[in-house]
């Protein structure tokens, strides 16, 4: 790994360690912070200097948890392409959920998938630094509308990624149970033993017998374990969250409670056994927010986090006939987009003024882009049929700054922690702050630059999302790693 030496300056330093946000010369050297200052003039000759004003420089992004499509349905994602559109989109760190084929509950695909990144990841084991890959598009002119995602048969050839370009740390979450069907616990302790961060099957489990042994059992491993509380009799057949526009759309509801309920039920169990480091995924109710905040001030030691488009879209994005004025260069969507059916649904105006109230005040600790890649045939049906999820990593930073920190609803601070060091304290890891003596573990993004979203602009396979075709305002300029 060849390492450049580099002087920002005059770059907006946002550091949510340290409670930073200012304007500093930072010198980047062999892979380290040498300095951070408000005007540094002592530099090598071989240092490259580059004026970054009205840039941003951060701490590196954290993804909590996103889908692999490898192994076994590498049409969707490859292991690599993943890792490359959430270098694109400023993530030094992703982990990757175990509901694969097979399902990551063995220790020898956790060994393989570690190895396939040190080979195919260009950075090799552990997230080595490194010059990161400027990710520029030519200049356009608006902030993001959602729009009709134009048919894609096969996708247009990228471009080989730099090879200096670094490679995200791979955080691998191992499965609950078996080929995570929710029946036979798995080898838990040989799964720690190997490196998973911590365990999950990334499906409801509905037994609350086995989440009780579960949780009494890694408990002595000190990793976390992570549910999404869901109750799937609850659900049924829903699609869409009840309420007015379930109604209007004539789409099969999933009520709030199937998700209060399960999120209940483990607050008592997590209560009854002690166990220290659950983490609540996928909260998408107001009524979910308030319980964990009365369990957060009664003292229980949980985590949670909600994905970020729960955090810009509701029920109303579905509408054939609606105008989404709660995003930035809003405009009429596709009628029942299918890039807009996720699991859980988009909330009701009310939950995702919840939500992002409770993320701004740290009641939800983290956002997670639980990025999940389908081809276009699979996404090409009615909207209950079409299986749910979307694409994310190389959206999520440009969208949510625009929506919640351009508009005054967010500092830059508070979202950066959602995005940087909490998930990292989700998973009980720490990230470097951006100061002296320090590595390098840093995101650099241009808010203002505009580019279009198309096929050739992004590092994912697949093209599920609703701001497909659509021109998007701030890019990831580079990472350091």
């Amino acid at each position: 790994m060849i390492f450049m030496n580099e002087l920002l300056q005059q770059v907006r330093v946002i550091d949510p360690i340290s409670g930073t946000d200012q304007i500093a010369d930072v010198l980047i050297v062999d892979g380290r912070i040498q300095a951070v200052a408000a005007q540094i003039s002592a530099i090598s000759n071989e240092t490259q200097v580059r004026d970054c004003r009205g840039l941003i420089l951060g701490t590196g992004l954290v993804d909590l948890y996103s889908h692999s499509g490898e192994p076994g349905f590498e049409e969707r994602e490859t292991l690599s392409s993943l890792l490359q559109a959430a270098a694109a989109g400023g993530f030094t760190r992703i982990g990757i959920l175990p509901d694969t084929s097979p399902a990551i509950d063995h220790p020898a695909l956790v060994a393989q998938l570690q190895k396939m990144r040190g080979k195919g990841g260009r950075g090799g084991q552990g997230g080595q630094g490194g010059q990161g890959r400027n990710y520029v598009s030519s200049p356009l002119s608006t902030p993001s509308p959602l729009s009709t995602p134009s048919p894609l048969s096969t996708p247009s050839p990228l471009s080989p990624p730099h090879p200096d370009t670094p490679t995200p740390l791979l955080n691998i979450w191992g499965a609950v149970t078996l080929d995570v069907a929710g029946k036979q616990m798995t080898e838990l302790a040989d799964l720690a033993a190997a490196g998973v961060v911590g365990f999950t099957d990334s499906h409801p489990l509905d037994n609350l017998g086995l989440v009780r042994r579960v949780l009494e059992y890694v408990q002595p491993l000190a990793k976390p374990v992570a549910f999404w509380p869901c109750d799937r009799q609850l659900t049924s057949n829903g699609v869409m969250r009840e309420g007015v526009d379930a109604l209007r759309f004539g789409l099969p509801p999933v009520p709030a409670s199937a998700e209060t309920t399960a999120i209940a039920s483990l607050l008592e169990l997590v209560a009854a056994t002690g166990n220290l480091q659950v983490h609540i995924m996928r909260v998408s109710t107001a009524r979910s927010v308030e319980l964990i905040a009365a369990a957060k001030a009664a003292g229980l030691p949980i985590t949670a986090s909600t994905t970020w488009m729960h955090l810009l879209l509701d029920t109303t994005s579905i509408n054939p006939s609606a105008t989404l004025s709660n995003i930035e260069g809003s405009r009429d969507v596709k009628s029942y987009d299918t890039s807009l059916h996720l699991d859980p649904p988009l909330g009701n105006p009310s939950d995702l003024k919840a939500l992002r109230e409770g993320v701004r005040t740290g009641v939800i600790d983290a956002i997670a882009i639980d990025h999940a890649a389908y081809t276009y045939e699979e996404k090409v049906q009615a909207f209950a049929e079409a299986p749910a999820g979307a694409v994310g990593l190389e959206l999520a930073l440009p969208l949510l700054w625009q929506n919640l920190v351009v508009t005054g609803e967010f500092t830059a601070l508070e979202l950066w922690q959602a995005l940087s060091s909490n998930p990292a304290k989700c998973l009980g890891q720490e990230l470097s702050t951006l100061t002296a003596n320090q590595k390098a573990e840093l995101t650099l993004f241009d808010p203002s630059q505009t580019w279009k979203v198309e096929r050739k602009n992004l590092h994912t396979l697949s093209s599920n999302t609703p701001w497909m075709g659509q021109e998007l305002q701030g890019r990831v300029l580079q990472i350091w790693c």
